[in-house]
Order: C-alpha cells, then structure tokens, then sequence
C-alpha cells in the first residue's frame, strides 16, 4: 500500500441506516445525544433464549429510498444498502445521480458479516415447517451476498461500475473504505461508493448467544462490569471521491482518507490478538503518514466482551503510550454491533466528529476497567477541535482494519 503519493481521497456524501437515526443528520444527532438504540427484539422468536436485547432499525421505510428496483426482490441488508447508498450519493450533491453517475467508472464496494442470512433462517424454517418444495423462490434468489453491492449498480443503473461484496466480517465496513481508497488513489476511478451492511438475524445472535457474549440489557465497553455485545442492524455507504473530483464539482468534503491498514493474523476463530491488532494499527499510521501523537481520537472496536476490549485497549497503550493515549470511544455502546456494517457507520461518525468538532460519547458506563486503563468519553459527548481521527475494526480470524481520516482544509473551497 505504500509508495509514493497518489491522489488524495475525501469524503463528500454520507448515507446511513441505524438504530439512532436514518440519514446523516438523524445519525448524527443520535451520536451528539447518546442515543439507545437497545430494544426487545423483534426480527424473530426469541423463545428459549434467556437474553433478548438488540439494536434493531426501527421505521425503515424502503420505498422512500429505492426507486427502481422492485423491494420485494432485496432482503433486509440489500435494502439498507440501496437506501444508504441514495443518500450517501444525495448528500454528495449529485443532480440525478442516475445520469451523473452512469457514465463514469466507479467502484461499490460494501463489506458484511452474514450477507443475507435474515433471508436463510427464513427458508430453513421453511423448509422445516413445510418441506422443501413449499420454500419461496423470491426469497430463494435474494440470498446470494453479492446483491448487497450489485443491487446499488442496478438502482443506479451505473454500466461502468465494479461492484463488490467483501465478506470480512466485523472489519468488513472498513476493508471496503481501504479498497476504495485504493482505486481513486491510484486513478482507477474517481467516485467510489463504500460501507458495510447487515441485518439482524438469529443465525449471528445464536452464535454469540452460544459463545456467552450477549449482554443482557445493554452494552458498556471498558466498563468493569461489561457483560457483552448487542448485536445490531443497519448499513452505512460513504461516497469517496478525489480531491480533484471534489473541487471541480463544487462539492462538501466531509473529511480525507489519509490511509489504512489491514492484516490476518489466522490465530484464533474468535480471540483476537493483541500483536496482531498493534500491527495493524502501525500499518494505517505508516500508510497515512501519521504519527501517534497527531491522533485526537479514536473510534474503537470496542465491542464490550472482556477479551476485545483488554486486549484492544492493550494494544492502543502499546501503540501510543500508557501516558496519554488518545480518548477512545465505542459507538457500540448506542447502535449495537452491526457487524460488517459497524466500521461503515464508524467511518461515517469519524467523519461527522471531524466535520463538526466533537467526540462522540461511549454511554452506559459507569467505572472503567483499570485493566482498560482509556478515557473512552463517558455518556456525553464533548467538544473537541479535530485534526486526526482513527477508525479500528477488528474481526473474526484475525481479520484487522484500522482507517485514518484527516480534518477537510479550508483552503479547499
């Protein structure tokens, strides 16, 4: 990913689907107020289960969004991330984007955790209840992951568009920023569209439900008394553009991708690592050209279980200091873990944060862990002038992706 410099990368459209709030205005008053998106669960039967709290997206109104595919043909993620994709590209200031953006090479990229798995526990009831031969063929062909990038093409009816769905899970969000960053970077395209998306399902509740990491009522990363993750819903889509680009068309910039770094450590299923996060961690800031110190904050993983949070906020010591670290804080605690949507919505807090001179708050915490040993601002956010911010997903497998977003320069406009 090194080398020499290449063309700058910013951030000029932000479109986002989330348990505090749809669009970037309503996610970004949530962010300011500490908003809870924690609820009973209501996508499916929780029967049996002994925890049923989650993070859903409430009052989603997909027609508002999509306009011309038909909605019945996407499921639940696919439709987060067609919607988040309109508004990500309305908030860009494209004029009729069908037509602005049609003829231009561009890349979707959006990363996920479980693709359309909503869809897949409904067939397997199905086929369960009622035998294979009475499973719904229009819910059959909605399955394959690859709508959740391909659908935001046919919405757009974007010819020249590469579209691709990456499956790395809890970083997903952020490997997807790093691929577009990549292609405006290095002169493939000049407008990328990128993010994550996920819905709620019982297949990923289950597992983390039979892993003993589901929180009871809420979530509270660093707290001492953490108890584990919610999961949650949602899509976040970013539209990443050239600094050029951006000028030319007189557009917003939110922020600048300064760089990223990903790494698979291939160590544990679960587990992460501390090692391997540090290196990760080193190899956006080498690849932004940043040093710790020039950090404001931090967006973490922070997904409130005892092992991801010790062993990130470990790692963020050893990267920038036992002294003073910077402030580090875990939207997880408002929205839940949207899995490969989480690093999206981050990235979209990051830029908003930078934009608008805040931090935002790590609510329900009441003690930190000294074994944390972070200012992770607690309850309420605070104002703060922003230069640098990092954005940290980790994953699964060992799958790592740390981003770094810089302040928009008023010399720009």
């Amino acid at each position: 990913m090194r080398g020499e410099p290449g063309r700058r990368v910013v951030v000029t459209g932000l479109g986002a689907v989330s348990g505090i709030g749809i669009g970037a205005a309503e996610f970004l008053a949530g962010l300011r107020a500490g908003k809870s998106a924690a609820g009973p669960i209501t996508a499916f039967d929780t029967e049996g289960f002994d925890r049923s709290t989650a993070c859903e997206v409430k009052d989603f109104e997909p027609d508002r969004w999509i306009r011309n595919l038909d909605v019945r043909t996407l499921g639940r993620a696919s439709r987060f991330s067609v919607a988040a994709a309109r508004m990500a590209v309305a908030d860009a200031g494209f004029p009729e984007p069908e037509s602005a953006l049609c003829d231009v090479p561009c890349l979707i990229s959006v990363g996920t955790t479980d693709g359309e798995s909503r869809d897949l526990d409904h067939l397997v009831e199905e086929e369960v209840d009622l035998g294979p031969e009475r499973m719904d063929p229009t819910v059959a062909r909605r399955v394959p992951a690859g709508r959740l990038s391909s659908a935001i093409a046919q919405e757009f009816g974007l010819t020249r568009a590469e579209a691709v769905t990456l499956p790395t899970a809890c970083a997903a969000g952020n490997y997807a920023v790093g691929y577009g960053y990549d292609a405006i970077r290095g002169g493939d395209v000049d407008v990328a569209l990128c993010g994550g998306a996920d819905a709620l399902c019982r297949k990923t509740f289950t597992g983390f439900y039979r892993l003993g990491t589901i929180a009871p009522e809420r979530c509270q990363p660093f707290d001492k008394d953490r108890k584990g993750i919610l999961t949650g819903e949602g899509a976040g889509i970013l539209v990443l553009e050239s600094l050029e680009s951006a000028l030319a068309r007189g557009a917003r910039i939110y922020a600048e991708v300064l760089g990223y770094g990903l790494n698979c450590d291939a160590d544990h299923p679960v587990a992460p690592n501390q090692d391997s996060v540090v290196r990760c961690m080193r190899l956006a800031l080498d690849n932004a050209r940043v040093k710790p110190d020039e950090v404001d904050f931090i967006s973490a993983h922070g997904t409130g279980t005892k092992a991801n949070d010790i062993t990130e906020a470990r790692a963020i010591r050893q990267v920038f200091g036992d002294a003073a670290p910077p402030r580090t804080v875990s939207i997880k605690s408002m929205i839940g873990h949207s899995m490969g949507a989480a690093g999206a919505l981050a990235s979209i807090a990051c830029s908003l944060a930078l934009t608008e001179g805040f931090i935002p708050p790590t609510i329900n915490h009441e003690h930190t862990d000294p074994e944390c040993g972070l200012d992770c601002v607690p309850n309420q956010a605070v104002a703060a002038d922003l230069k640098v911010v990092q954005n940290n997903g980790l994953a699964f497998g060992g799958n790592n992706a740390v981003v770094i977003f810089g302040k928009a320069r008023a010399d720009w406009s």
